[in-house]
């Protein structure tokens, strides 16, 4: 789709007077034609555009690159408040050919590296905005990737509650790679609304102390009895040396004299009979086995009992089941061993071998080590408050870092290379500035060799003569040099010109600045112009002179967005701004641009309840729609017809429009005859086959159908008729649309057609 081109001011806010708190800006192109009543509020952009207020530049340029020049009542004022002290026009002398192509080769040069530096300041603008959208991608990746972290961690991400805030704070931590579980614990721990301290386990200061029990090798010896006696001798030869030991030791002292067995009474020595029937080192043997049994049972409740009296609150982060699990290991285990004990004691000419425990309290004991580790770090963190909370926040984005690392290293790989364009891009844009301001002094110097104010005065009278006015010219002022002063032909100051008069010679003086300068070192900057209302109170003949001024400034700018087919040379003016209310002005020096959509631009000013609004005046090309044209807000009555036969649906105003085209085009333009306009149409028309139907058989419907359109012309211009040429209800519109048509291409008139039509 065809865009308008951006010019050197690419946008003006209006912030004062009757747009001020309307939000009203303006994009402008290289030509701006603005058209809008006395009063709507013209004079207001245009002095907008001399302050810089509200007015912005194209990439890499400021309103120090332009000299602006705005013609209105300010500058009449200004210049023009005495007509003995206006400073001369300096422009170059032709007659200098030398300095003048140095001046040309250095204002080329000084063009394309305006050129260069503008596409360096736009490539840097590109990549300072990819450098932009870069971070902010890299900073939405980091936000996104790690959203669950973020919200699992949620306490350590105070202050980081936005993209670049949070990944900011990754960047200035290095990574590390930290055990989740454990950083996951720490949270716990640091953040913990309800954080306290946590009992430690009972711990086991010596895992052998159940294997090292005094007295444990007594469970190799094999006890067995050695008396001589013949209870003694009886007890070994039946094997119940056991049987009578132990039913001695459990039923003796029961006994009441006599035998449990058998009922009988014992005999007064029995006792001492079976006393003397065991050997003392048996006694002393069974003595160290019960004795070892004794302490083998209170070590192991000293040991188990702590263990099993766990905290009365476990710290949640412990699973006890392995703890639990191996309490009954070692229960077990413990159980078995006292069981083998006893089972040595009940048959004590029998080894016995107890299982290892330490093994068993080993294991326990890594598990208890665990335990009060976790206890003691949770302890250490609500002892260590806030320090551990800062430590944890800390650790936090530390292994953020760590795991965004491969995400953190390609964005600054590719922001380093950013960075290095950048800086190129300073340098050369650097290098351009410092050439441009060379040329800058190089074309003072030049300009202030060759410039005089001669030839602009000559100009301007002969400008002055050739709109009629006699009566005044500028003069070389008297002992001043570069001064001119307005006299009549009497030598007087000419002080009382009209308001036309005086309005028509400051523009001839403007126009001349435009083209010069008004000190003698010449301005080199480019220049940005802006007339505003040039016309006013002007007659026919200056008014076409200043139209046609306007117009080659129009062609100078033109020259900077197209340079085909130059009509004038140069390209000094960058960008020209023209408002007027004078439609006939307007119309001298628009007529011609409406096609040009790309680089001239149309607006219409409008003033409601005291608020001024700027409407650029464009539309869909309804013959390429999918793209736009310019529209002139100011029309002929000419043209204001062709735009109404375009709407009008119904038959009777359709003819009526097409009656009061043809008149004018054909009848008043041209100048025909109606017979004659007849005779090429209708005569010639059938003639050459021009009312033929699909078939290529006559079509006497749109041959009256014509012949009624031409005599409608005829009727009274009032644009009444008598309904005798037709009947509406006959008549169809889209029929007349072709009729219309082919009357104009009939008089090989089909260009004027298309051009009315906007057919390109």
């Amino acid at each position: 789709m065809t865009s308008k081109i951006s010019s050197e001011i690419t946008r003006i806010d209006l912030l004062e007077a009757s747009y001020k708190g309307t939000g009203c800006h303006i994009e402008p192109t290289y030509v701006n034609f603005f058209f809008g009543n006395n009063g709507t509020g013209k004079s207001t952009i245009a002095k907008a555009i001399l302050s810089g207020e509200g007015v912005t530049y194209a990439s890499g340029r400021t309103a120090a690159d332009y000299l602006p020049l705005v013609y209105n009542q300010d500058f009449i004022d200004a210049n023009f408040r005495s007509y003995r002290n206006l400073q001369g026009v300096f422009t170059l002398n032709a007659q200098n050919a030398t300095v003048q192509n140095q001046i040309d080769d250095l204002t080329e040069k000084r063009s394309a590296t305006k050129k260069s530096l503008t596409a360096a300041t736009d490539k840097r603008t590109k990549q300072a905005t990819a450098q932009e959208r870069l971070r902010k991608d890299f900073y939405k990746g980091c936000w996104n990737r790690e959203k669950e972290f973020r919200e699992e961690f949620a306490k350590t991400q105070s202050g980081k509650g936005k993209s670049e805030q949070f990944t900011k704070e990754i960047l200035r931590h290095p990574p590390q790679n930290i055990d989740i579980e454990e950083f996951r614990r720490l949270y716990d721990s640091a953040f913990s609304e309800t954080a306290k301290r946590y009992q430690r386990f009972a711990t086991i200061d010596n895992t052998a102390v159940m294997d090292t029990i005094p007295g444990s090798e007594i469970l190799a010896v094999a006890i067995v009895n050695s008396a001589d006696t013949e209870l003694a001798g009886f007890l070994r030869e039946i094997g119940a040396t056991e049987w009578m030991r132990q039913g001695h030791d459990e039923f003796s002292h029961n006994a009441d004299g006599k035998c449990p067995y058998c009922g009988r009474g014992l005999p007064d020595d029995f006792e001492q009979t079976v006393v003397d029937s065991f050997d003392t080192r048996y006694q002393d043997n069974l003595q160290k086995l019960s004795t070892f049994l004794n302490l083998y049972k209170s070590t192991a409740n000293a040991l188990f009992v702590p263990l099993q009296n766990m905290p009365s609150e476990v710290y949640p982060q412990i699973d006890v089941k392995p703890y639990t699990d191996k309490l009954e290991v070692l229960k077990a285990a413990i159980q078995e061993n006292i069981e083998a004990i006893k089972a040595k004691i009940e048959n004590p000419a029998a080894t016995a071998k107890l299982s290892n425990i330490a093994p068993i309290l080993d294991e326990l004991a890594a598990i208890i080590d665990n335990f009060n580790a976790l206890i003691d770090a949770n302890n250490a963190i609500v002892d260590a408050g806030p320090k551990k909370r800062a430590e944890c926040t800390e650790q936090a984005f530390s292994l953020l870092s760590f795991r965004l690392k491969d995400v953190i290293a390609a964005y600054q790989q590719s922001d380093a290379q950013i960075v290095d364009e950048l800086s190129a891009l300073d340098t050369e844009i650097a290098t351009h500035n410092a050439t441009l301001e060379d040329i800058k002094t190089t074309l003072k110097s030049l300009r202030g060799q060759t410039v005089e104010t001669e030839t602009a005065k000559e100009s301007i009278n002969a400008m002055l003569r050739d709109s009629g006015m006699q009566g005044f010219s500028l003069q070389p002022k008297a002992g001043v040099d570069h001064v001119y002063e307005v006299r009549r032909p009497d030598g007087s100051i000419a002080d009382n010109l009209s308001e036309g008069e005086k309005n028509f010679i400051a523009f001839l003086y403007f126009y001349h600045l435009v083209y010069g300068s008004d000190s003698a070192e010449g301005e080199t900057r480019e220049k940005i112009v802006v007339i505003d209302d040039p016309v006013s109170s002007m007659d026919s003949g200056s008014l076409f002179i200043v139209s046609t001024l306007v117009r080659q400034m129009i062609e100078i700018c033109r020259n900077n967005a197209d340079n085909r087919n130059r009509t004038v040379p140069d390209n000094f003016i960058k960008q020209i701004f023209i408002l007027t209310h004078n439609a006939y002005f307007h119309r001298e020096i628009a007529y011609s641009y409406v096609s040009k959509y790309e680089y001239v631009s149309y607006y219409l000013i409008r003033k409601l309840d005291s608020k001024s609004t700027v409407k650029l005046c464009d539309d869909v090309n309804p013959n390429i729609p999918t793209e736009r044209m310019n529209i002139n807000p100011v029309k002929n009555s000419y043209a204001a017809l062709w735009d109404e036969y375009k709407e009008v649906q119904s038959a009777v105003p359709l003819m009526n429009v097409i009656r009061r085209i043809l008149e004018y085009y054909f009848l008043q333009l041209c100048g025909y005859e109606g017979a004659s306009l007849r005779q090429a149409i209708l005569v010639q028309g059938k003639a050459d086959g021009k009312f033929k139907d699909a078939d290529g058989n006559d079509d006497e419907e749109k041959f009256q159908l014509a012949a009624a359109m031409l005599a409608y012309i005829n009727a009274s211009s009032i644009g009444m008729n008598d309904g005798m040429d037709y009947v509406e209800e006959c008549i169809n519109a889209a029929e007349c649309r072709n009729i219309f048509e082919m009357i104009f291409e009939s008089m090989n008139q089909k260009q004027h057609y298309d051009m009315m039509m906007g057919i390109h």
